[in-house]
Parts: structure tokens; sequence; C-alpha cells
């Protein structure tokens, strides 16, 4: 599949119109086939790319303005309705032409599965990474009533896949007792309700490291995040969000990419869920792209 095949409409605001001097690749992942609760977040991607044109190009916490990175908006992975499997084997193919090309993958979501497969695609390059994943949800299952391709399931085939103890998960606050008890029995880490301080401690740790950040914006307390499939009350607010994504651009990782899912703007009339996650994209897009 060629990117300019991808999508035709809105692009991120100030993207770039050549992929080939670009450093990173923005795509979207519309899909939510095995959502648990509320469907709606295959409309994400769209209504981020909208709601971005409102948007300074200036950031006053990275000091820097989004003429300084260039990123190409690919647009939307056209994924075949309904069909998990197929939509995991397009994301990880299209995830993989991305990292071939040496550019810098940014996805929209779209459910959380849809981070699987771009875990996969980033084990074939990489000897050795680590996952900072932010989230309300463990998503340690195993299984969602007996359907293995489940939005609560992506964590847990991340430790399966490289290792427990280079999952690092922060903000959970909601999850089944047996994900609590394999977090704590595993050798993952899991850092329960806050975002920030635990950051602060652990990204000493993983200074020189090869580190993918996956975001899942029900992480937000409903307050402030209310258009979103599994909204779950007692969340951080959107200036801890925005604290953490600002310690990991200071701090001493090389992120190799990021995503940020689960807006499903039909719950969120005031737009404010996409707004926020439009500018958390504009954050890590000029904080984490060296």
């Amino acid at each position: 599949m060629r990117f300019e095949e991808a999508y035709s409409g809105n692009v991120f605001i100030k993207s770039h119109p050549d992929l080939e001097e670009s450093q990173v690749v923005i795509y979207g992942m519309p899909m939510d086939w095995t959502v648990s609760f509320r469907p709606g977040s295959r409309f994400g991607p769209a209504k981020i790319r909208e709601v971005s044109l409102g948007l300074e190009e200036y950031s006053p916490y990275m000091d820097r303005e989004l003429e300084e990175v260039k990123f190409y908006d690919a647009g939307d992975i056209p994924l075949p309705f309904g069909n998990p499997q197929n939509s995991i084997d397009m994301i990880e193919d299209y995830v993989g032409k991305i990292l071939d090309m040496g550019k810098f993958p940014l996805g929209i979501g779209g459910e959380h599965l849809v981070s699987w497969p771009v875990f996969k695609a980033l084990h074939k390059k990489y000897d050795d990474f680590a996952i900072i994943h932010i989230d309300a949800h463990a998503d340690l299952r195993e299984e969602y009533e007996g359907e293995p391709l489940s939005h609560s399931t992506p964590i847990r085939k991340a430790c399966e896949l490289i290792g427990p103890e280079n999952v690092y998960s922060f903000g959970i606050r909601s999850g089944m007792k047996e994900e609590f008890q394999y977090a704590k029995e595993s050798g993952m880490y899991m850092a329960k309700f806050d975002v920030a301080e635990p950051l602060k401690e652990v990204l000493p740790k993983l200074a020189g490291r090869n580190v993918y950040v996956t975001i899942d914006i029900d992480v937000l307390d409903p307050a402030h995040a209310p258009g979103t499939g599994t909204a779950e009350a007692g969340g951080i607010t959107s200036k801890e969000l925005l604290e953490a994504i600002v310690l990991i651009a200071k701090s001493d990782v090389n992120v190799i990419g990021a995503d940020l899912v689960e807006v499903a703007p039909i719950y969120d009339h005031s737009e404010q869920t996409p707004i926020a996650a439009s500018k958390f994209i504009r954050e890590m897009l000029l904080g984490w792209v060296k």
C-alpha cells in the first residue's frame, strides 16, 4: 500500500507535504471492532486532525514550533470493517514500512488493540526496547469473554513478546484482580493512579534505552476526557499528562515511536477530548522527535 492512497481530507496542522523529507509519519488506525463497552473510537483519528487546526504552532512547554519537525500525515489505514485479524496484519505491515524508511511512527487510534501489531513491527526491528504504557486500564487480560483479540489484551501480549520486565504501566486504576496479581508477580512495573511522579523515578532507569510510548486517552478523568469508550472515574488531569509528556521529552530515553488511542468523539459534543488529544500529539512531536 502506498501511503498516498490511504487518505484524502484533513491533515494534522502543519503536516509536511513530502513523505521523503519528513522525519515522522502520522497515521490513523480507525478500528473499534473489539471494544467491550462503547464503540466509536474509529472516528477518533479524523476528529483529532480536524480540531488540530485550532492549535497554536508554538509550544511553550517545549519552546519549539511545529515547523521545526517535518512530519507527514499519511491519513488512515483503510482497515477492513469488523475484521480484527486482518486489521492487525495490515497495521503491522504498514508500521513495518514506516520503520524500514527510518521514520518515527506516530499512530492515532482507534481502540487499544491497535498497539499490539505496532509492538510486533517494532520487535522485528529492535532487539531490545521498553514500553511506557499510560492508561486507566491494565489491559493485561489473556482474553475477553473467550476472545484473545480484544482491547483488554494488548499489554499482556506485549509482556509475552518482549518480557514483562520491559513493560512500564502508569495511571492504572481499573482491571480484574488477576491482572493486578499478574503485574505484581511477573516483574513488570505498574504505577497505580498516578503518572508524573512515578515517571520521575522510572525514567532515569530507562536512560539510554529505546522506548515506545502508548497513551490511552482514558487515563484522564472523564471530567477532562468524556469522549472515550470505557471512561473510568478517578483519573489524572490533562495538566498531569502534559507534565508526563514533558518529563519523557527531557529524559535520556530514546523514543522510537508512539501512539494515542481510544478517542471516541461521539460521546463528547464539546470536543474537549479530541482537542486535548491534538495538543498531546503536538507535544509528542515537538518533544520526542529529536
